[in-house]
Order: structure tokens, then C-alpha cells, then sequence
């Protein structure tokens, strides 16, 4: 399975943005890890976003560069500021989104340059253009501000899978297996390479000067570039060079599985190390270190490999590794933008760059830091103004807090009308404001009944204590659900829907009693629910799970189906094969006298004698009537006639 396409902003990586198997498109911003934007395109399940690119946030080119230029880019700077924070999003159907995160929306499409899944695409450095490949084994240039075709042309025998331009922006790097570089006036092939024996899947620039400064530099020759494939753990360091017939990797790097993420500081002079970060698979990060200077044989070792895993202090004592997202480097070069956890609610994370060490093992308490995140977005939701001596009982999984303050602030000014000296509820006239009786509790089989259940389920949601809870989740009666559910307060409604999410994550015997719950809250609870300012974000999980499983449903019933065939086929078999055999022995035999019996078997024995004799008489007539034909041909070859009575008397 491929890697959720995902990337960080230019000008200090401030956003990170990413995509799903949904479609869905989140944009994070890495300061604090709050998610600033969503996108759900209209075909998000049929056109599954592929790729994204950034928008550049500027010219990267050296400042060597003379005036023409110059003035060139001062005249493309309002299209440039134009085209910031502009996110690029290919499609699995061939077509490529822009999306504006400044405005929230989605900017224009581009339709008609692909016929099959874009696998990549990259923005130009000064001007509106933006390059994409795909599986139609074709590359398209495309002119964004008028949204239309400015090239096409074919770029390999098979699918193209990855790209990359130079930093004079005059030259294109392409990759199926074999990487290609292209002069982008004439659009032919510069450059040969033998790349890999599998796809690449990334292609980047890791210098913008060539190494040897005593010749002329043109644009090109002496670059070094990275490329990697899926399936391989080695990436290859390839060099420009003037001689065609030299096609080989110069150097490689060795990493512990298929790299997924790569990030590099670019070198602008000749003694500054390039510095390398690989995101594998296994969800490990490794750091390169090394100075290009030519051909080296040997692969090269990562300097420095960092791993996240939790703690395990609480009920696990055995530590979890985290899987590592995403990395990228700041703009000092010391430091790491790190990006781990889920790609639905991901953690990221500033860290400082140690090469000294060559393993790092981060100790991070997911959970812990989740919940912070989360109580500190909720303090930004605009609230009523309440009195500042009120204390409100809010629920241990974050809720709506909107809904939990704004009954209490009522009841308190009504409260001080009456008492002013009292500021607080306790917690006796807080269960009786639920207008529960506990009176009622207790029966004769000692089971609590309806009431003690909705009592005891705000209790375990409020405490977040388990066993409560799986006393409560875990019946199995319809009425007891609904009665329960209609029962609690509102303010839990919620925190109950991010427990039942988080038990749906469990084995499927817990998940089918959970949907039960599930069912009893969207019918109570539905008015409710619909008026909530920030519903999808949360229950965001709960969508992602019931989506993620209705998907299978549809191969499951065919399976179903099949299987069903299968068993009564095997069933009626067997049933035939079960049925006992005729048993042709008579049960009852009845004999007569012994005379009979005598005069019978007489009876037969002459019948067979018989019919033996009537054979042997057919075999005698035959035999005769065959003598008689004998003797009358040789009659008449004697000239004899037996009808010629005259002559026998004469000889008589």
C-alpha cells in the first residue's frame, strides 16, 4: 500500500498538508498542530487525491544571476504572491485540483492533459506553470492561470512516475525506471540514466553550484540529484556530467526499508555537507551527513536514526513505537519538523538536530499530548459570557463546551438571586438536577434498571473509568439502550459518542454491541447533534470508521454469496450420499407343496429342452434348404430339370 501523499509549505514548512485514503485533504499548521483546513472534494471517494505540491514561495535561484532577471521576476512578483499558498492535489482520474488555503476553497481545475492517475507534480520556480506525469506515459505542462494545456508530449514507454526541475528552471528530470532529463525549450532528451529496477517514487536536487568551480558553469553540468523507488532500499546520488556515456549512480545511501518521506538541505558551496532525512516505511527516521565529491562505492550508513515510542507506564508497561509521518528541515538546518502518530490527527513536533548519537529513541505519550491539543483549540470556541465564581463539571473526554456552560450559567444567576452567599452546586443537588431518583435502584434481583444506568454512564464517561463503562456498553437489550440513552444529559452526548468511537477500533464482537449505542444516539440525540457548530470534526473518526467499513461490504456479500453456494452445493451432496440403498431382498417368501414344486421345475426343464430343440430344428431347416440350392445349381449345370417329368421316365 502507498504512502498517504503529503507535504510541507515553503518559506519555514509553517503548514502541513495531507491526504488520506478518503480523499479528504487536511492542512495543519506545524506551530501548534491545529488542523486549519478541510477539503473534501465532490468525488473525494472515486478520485482519491495522489499527490500534492506547494505552491514555490518564491525563486530559489542563487543570487549570481544578472539583471534581466531580476526584472523578470519583479515583474512576475504579483503573480508570484498570486500563487502563494496554493496547494496542487492530483486526482486517481486523471485530473489536478487547486486549492487556496488563504481563501478555504477550491481555486480552479485542470481537465483534459491525462487520461489515467497523476502520480506527480511540481511547480515551476518563476511562473505560473505547473508540470504533472502520470500512468498515460505522458507529461503536461500547464499553464495555471488559464487553466489549459501549454505542452504534452510523451516521456516514457511506460507509466511516469516522478519529477523534478532544475534550479535554473530551464531542465526537467523524469522518472519511470529510467530517469530522463529534458531540455524544457526543445522538449528532447538531455540526459540518460540507468535508474532503478522499480518505480521511482522521489526525485530532488541536492545542489544548485557544481563542485568544481574552475569551469564554466551552465546551469546544469556538475548537479548532483536523489532519487529513490518504491521497494528499494538504497537511494542514488547521480551527477551531471558532460560525458553521455556516464549513466551510473555516483553514490548511494542505505536505509532499513522503502523510504516514503525525503527532505534535504540543498549545498551552495563546495565544502557544506548535504544533509538528508529518510522517512521509511518501518516508521523510522534516518539522518545523512556527507559532502559530494565524486564517485564512492561503498553505500553509505545513516550518521543518526531516531525512533518515537511511548512510554508504557500506565496499563501497558510494554513501550509502542510511533510511526514516524513525515520530516522535514528548518530553515537553520539544526532543527526537525517531525511529524508522527495518525494521519487523521497527526502530532508535530520540533526537535533539535544530534548527530552525535547514532540512535535516538523519543519517549512521546500520544494520548497525553492529544488531549492537550484539544482542550487548548476548545479555549479558542467563542462562549457566552458566564460569571467567573462558576464552576462547571465538564466531562473527562472533551465535548462541546458551549452546551455544558450555557444551562449552568442560567441556573447560577437564578441561584444568586436567591443565595447570594453560595457560589456552588454540590454534588447531591447536581444528581438530583438529572431528576433521577436512586431510590428506585435497587430491585429484587439486585440488576440496576434504566436509571441507574444513565447515572452510572456519566459517572464513567466524567472519571473515564473502564469498568463502569463495560458494565454499562455491554448489555445487550434494546429497551435498556434506548431508555438509557434518552435518559442522560445532554452534555454527555459527546463524550459518549468518543467512547463508542474508540471501542469500535476494537475486536467486532465489542463493535457490534457498540452500534446498538450508536443507532439509540443519532435517533434521541439527532436535534441535538444538528445544532453543533463543530459536529465533523468531531466525529471526523467515527465517519472515517463506518466508511472504511462500509467499503468491504459490498466484497463481503459477494464472498457471502459465494460461500453460500458453496455449502448448499456441499450439503445436497452429502445428503445424497446419505440416503440408505434399496434393499432388493424379499421380506416375505411364500412356498406351495412339495409335488408342485417338483411338478414346476418338470415344467421348466421341458420348456428348456424345448426351446433347446427348436434351436437345433432352425439350425437343421437352414442346413437342408442350403443342400437343396447345392444340388439344383448342379442340375443345371448337368442340364437336369426336376420339371421335366418325360425325362425321368425315359431314364427310368
Amino acid at each position: 500500500m502507498a504512502a498517504p501523499p503529503c507535504a510541507f509549505s515553503p518559506r519555514g514548512c509553517r503548514l502541513f498538508a495531507s491526504s488520506g485514503p478518503d480523499g479528504r485533504l487536511r492542512v495543519w499548521d506545524t506551530a501548534g498542530s491545529r488542523l486549519q483546513h478541510e477539503y473534501v472534494p465532490s468525488a473525494h471517494l472515486s478520485a482519491a487525491c495522489t499527490c500534492l505540491a506547494w505552491a514555490p514561495g518564491g525563486p530559489r535561484q542563487p543570487p549570481s544571476k544578472d539583471g534581466p532577471q531580476r526584472k523578470k521576476r519583479k515583474s512576475e512578483a504579483g503573480e508570484v504572491d498570486k500563487q502563494l499558498d496554493i496547494l496542487a492535489i492530483g486526482t486517481a482520474v486523471g485530473s489536478i485540483l487547486l486549492y487556496s488555503t488563504v481563501k478555504g476553497e477550491l481555486q480552479s481545475k485542470l481537465d483534459g492533459g491525462h487520461d489515467s492517475r497523476v502520480n506527480c507534480v511540481r511547480w515551476h520556480q518563476d511562473s505560473c506553470c505547473l508540470y504533472s506525469c502520470s500512468d498515460d506515459k505522458h507529461i503536461v505542462e500547464w499553464n495555471t492561470q488559464t487553466c489549459k494545456v501549454k505542452c504534452k508530449w510523451k516521456g516514457d514507454n511506460g507509466s511516469v512516475t516522478c519529477l523534478c526541475i532544475s534550479p535554473d528552471g530551464k531542465m526537467l528530470l523524469s522518472a519511470g525506471r529510467t530517469i530522463k532529463l529534458w531540455d524544457l525549450e526543445t522538449k528532447e532528451v538531455y540526459r540518460h540514466f540507468t535508474g532503478h529496477a522499480t518505480s521511482v517514487s522521489s526525485l530532488m536536487f541536492t545542489t544548485v553550484k557544481p563542485m568544481n568551480e574552475s569551469k564554466p558553469f551552465d546551469g546544469i553540468t556538475g548537479l548532483y540529484f536523489l532519487s529513490g523507488a518504491i521497494h528499494d532500499r538504497l537511494l542514488s546520488v547521480w551527477q551531471i556530467r558532460s560525458d553521455r556515456k556516464e549513466k551510473n549512480a555516483v553514490m548511494s545511501f542505505t536505509v532499513t526499508d522503502e523510504p516514503t518521506f525525503v527532505d534535504l538541505t540543498i549545498s551552495e558551496v563546495k565544502e557544506e555537507p548535504v544533509k538528508l532525512a529518510v522517512v521509511c516505511r518501518d516508521g523510522q527516521l534516518h539522518i545523512f551527513e556527507h559532502i559530494l565529491n565524486g564517485y564512492c562505492k561503498k553505500p553509505l550508513t545513516s550518521n543518526c536514526t531516531i525512533q518515537i515510542a511511548t512510554p508504557g507506564n500506565d496499563g501497558d508497561s510494554t513501550p509502542k513505537p510511533v510511526p514516524i509521518l513525515a520530516a522535514a528541515f528548518c530553515t537553520d538546518k539544526q532543527s526537525l519538523l517531525l511529524v508522527y502518530g495518525n494521519t487523521l490527527q497527526p502530532i508535530i513536533e520540533k526537535v533539535s538536530l544530534n548527530t552525535s548519537e547514532s540512535h535516538i529513541c523519543l519517549v512521546r505519550d500520544i494520548q497525553k499530548v492529544l488531549s492537550l491539543k484539544t482542550d487548548a483549540a476548545l479555549t479558542k470556541v467563542k462562549t457566552p459570557v458566564v460569571n467567573l465564581d462558576t464552576k462547571v463539571l465538564v466531562p473527562g473526554i472533551p465535548g462541546h463546551s458551549t452546551a455544558i456552560k450555557t444551562p449552568a450559567s442560567g441556573k447560577e444567576k437564578k441561584k444568586n438571586k436567591r443565595k447570594p452567599g453560595e457560589t456552588e452546586e454540590s454534588i447531591e443537588e447536581r444528581l438530583g438536577a438529572l431528576d433521577i431518583d436512586v431510590s428506585k435502584v435497587k430491585t429484587p434481583g439486585g440488576l440496576p434498571q434504566t436509571d441507574s444506568f444513565a447515572v452510572l454512564l456519566v459517572q464513567g464517561l466524567e472519571s473515564n473509568d473502564a469498568e463502569i463503562l463495560n458494565k454499562v456498553l455491554n448489555t445487550r437489550k434494546e429497551n435498556i439502550v434506548k431508555n438509557t440513552v434518552a435518559r442522560m444529559p445532554i452534555h454527555a452526548v459527546i463524550p459518549l459518542l468518543h467512547e463508542l468511537t474508540k471501542r469500535l477500533q476494537g475486536n467486532p464482537y465489542s463493535a457490534s454491541v457498540m452500534v446498538r449505542w450508536l443507532k439509540s444516539v443519532f435517533t434521541v440525540h439527532a436535534s441535538y447533534l444538528s445544532t453543533l457548530p463543530d459536529l465533523i470534526p468531531q466525529l471526523g473518526m467515527l465517519y472515517q470508521l463506518m466508511e472504511s467499513r462500509v467499503k468491504t461490504l459490498q466484497k463481503l456479500s459477494r464472498l457471502h454469496g459465494r460461500l453460500f453456494i458453496l455449502v448448499t452445493q456441499v450439503a445436497a451432496s452429502q445428503t445424497v450420499q446419505d440416503v440408505p440403498e434399496v434393499n432388493q431382498t424379499a421380506k416375505l417368501v411364500y412356498e406351495d407343496d412339495s409335488s408342485e414344486e417338483e411338478g414346476s421345475d418338470d415344467e421348466m426343464i421341458a420348456d428348456k429342452d424345448s426351446d433347446e430343440n427348436w434351436d437345433e430344428d432352425e439350425e437343421k431347416d437352414k442346413e437342408e434348404q442350403s443342400d437343396e440350392q447345392d444340388m439344383t445349381v448342379e442340375k443345371e449345370i448337368n442340364g437336369d430339370s426336376d420339371l421335366e417329368p418325360e425325362n425321368e421316365s425315359e431314364e427310368e
